[in-house]
């Protein structure tokens, strides 16, 4: 018999609080306790806090210690601290990796990964001194469909890839929602193509199994803002929708409505001001709502790609063109976005996150059919194992990796900081390409890595 005692939990701090850390909250204090522990967090609004405190010891989970954001370094020495867990806004993210790795932790950040060259050089560097681990959560690469995808294409059957199309499109309630928030200033967020996008590209560059090489950007804020909206005629909106005053219509979001949306933002609104549902027809926003691109890829491929942000209903297609074949994924995520007596949608914000509140209706059935045809040959339908849970299955099988390690993964699911570096290069180029008018090549930002390989072949710089 062992004599072992007990296996010792890994301690976790977590900064940012706001409704992206519930899932690691849930798992760390759910189906992973028996291996994780919370023992710090942190977020710059105390009330956030106090939310999941009263959630947690309704759990009866003890209440971890607090700290400043800027004291990371100091609390994971403080507190024993393994790993940290980032769910900051995007633009602090870079700040609390490099503090963590410098201290003695490893990191887990949510994408996007950084939203700055600067970023990207400081979290290299960082990686390259202190030899610790990060981990970007693409939680789509888990989605079982996706990883469907990356099957076929990794099975060689359509032969070597020539070309990708993508599109992916948002719908009014989901995709308005980044002109509510801090998204809509792009100089927190990056823009759609660095936030919302970064999913995407890193979906492309696993499935090709290769980098970005070259992007061509346009695009611009066509529908969303003040001066679109009154180009169409939109009269005077009231500040908000979620005081005393009426709902301004269909794109506004009562906070109200949402325990979760109320108690995190509405509820703590004295602490910093910061508002969560703002007018997505506000002057002053400088994020696109469409957008459409080419990449070059290193072996030779091309992809094509579009974003709108204004869509009637979500969801996405890819078609991968290849020697032997062709494979087409197309999903829908949320057939339609319908209202309410009160003229509020009644779906929820993001289907993708929260998959058991969705309707698509019988005009546009909610689904999932991934498709191969050979050349000169008939079409079949590829079988799709059902994934339970947000982001199309994919959260659960993420959060067991992040907590519990990576096990046989011949698909190469679980994705480092390089990763994240190739999925935001693309997001930068492209929005560097959107002021210039030309194609920008990666290897001009300057990010401080060659990415002129696949992912697994990447190196840093003097390393």
């Amino acid at each position: 018999m062992s004599n072992d005692g007990p296996t010792r939990r890994t301690r976790y701090a977590i900064v940012g609080t706001g409704s992206r850390a519930e899932m690691y909250l849930d798992a760390i204090t759910g189906p992973h306790a028996g291996v994780a522990e919370l023992a710090a967090w942190s977020d710059t609004n105390e009330g956030r806090l106090d939310w999941y405190d009263a959630r947690l010891r309704a759990r009866d989970v003890a209440s971890p210690a607090r700290f400043a954001p800027a004291e990371l370094g100091e609390a994971i020495a403080r507190h024993g601290i393994d790993r940290v867990i980032v769910t900051s806004p995007d633009w602090t993210h870079d700040r609390h990796v490099v503090a963590a790795l410098e201290a003695g932790a490893d990191a887990v950040v949510e994408k996007p990964l950084t939203t700055t060259a600067d970023g990207v050089c400081a979290i290299a560097d960082a990686a390259a001194r202190t030899g610790r681990e990060v981990t970007v959560t693409f939680n789509y690469r888990y989605s079982p469909r996706n990883s469907a995808l990356k099957r076929v294409v990794s099975s060689g059957e359509i032969g070597e890839v020539t070309s990708v199309h993508f599109e992916w499109v948002l719908d009014t309630s989901h995709g308005a929602d980044y002109f509510r928030r801090w998204h809509r200033d792009k100089d927190r967020s990056g823009g759609l193509l660095i936030h919302k996008a970064s999913h995407h590209f890193d979906l492309v560059n696993w499935w090709l199994g290769d980098t970005p090489t070259r992007v061509f950007a346009s695009g611009g804020l066509r529908f969303y803002g003040a001066e679109n909206a009154a180009r169409r005629g939109l009269g005077p909106r009231p500040a908000r929708g979620s005081d005393d005053s009426p709902l301004r219509d269909a794109f506004s979001l009562d906070l109200r409505d949402d325990p979760q949306l109320r108690g995190l933002y509405l509820e703590q609104e004295a602490y910093d001001g910061y508002l969560r549902d703002r007018d997505v027809f506000d002057a002053g926003i400088t994020i696109e709502d469409n957008l459409s691109l080419v990449v070059d890829y290193a072996a030779g491929a091309s992809m094509s790609y579009a974003l709108n942000a204004h869509s009637p209903w979500e969801g996405y297609t890819v078609a991968i063109n290849g020697t032997r074949g062709r494979a087409e994924l197309t999903v829908v995520e949320r057939g339609e976005v319908l209202l309410a007596a009160s003229g509020r949608p009644t779906a929820i914000v993001d289907p993708s996150a929260r998959p058991d509140h969705v309707d698509g209706g019988a005009g546009r059935p909610v689904g999932e059919w991934l498709v191969v045809q050979n050349h000169f040959g008939r079409a079949r339908q590829v079988p799709i194992p059902a994934g339970d849970g947000g982001h199309g299955g994919g959260d659960a099988r993420l959060l067991a990796e992040v907590f519990r390690g990576v096990g046989e993964d011949p698909l190469g699911h679980a994705a480092t900081w390089r990763d994240g570096v190739a999925a935001v290069a693309v997001g930068l180029a492209g929005n560097r390409s959107l002021e210039t008018g030309n194609a920008v090549r990666v290897s001009e930002l300057s990010l401080g890595i060659e990415l002129g390989a696949p992912p697994a072949q990447l190196s840093v710089r003097g390393s």
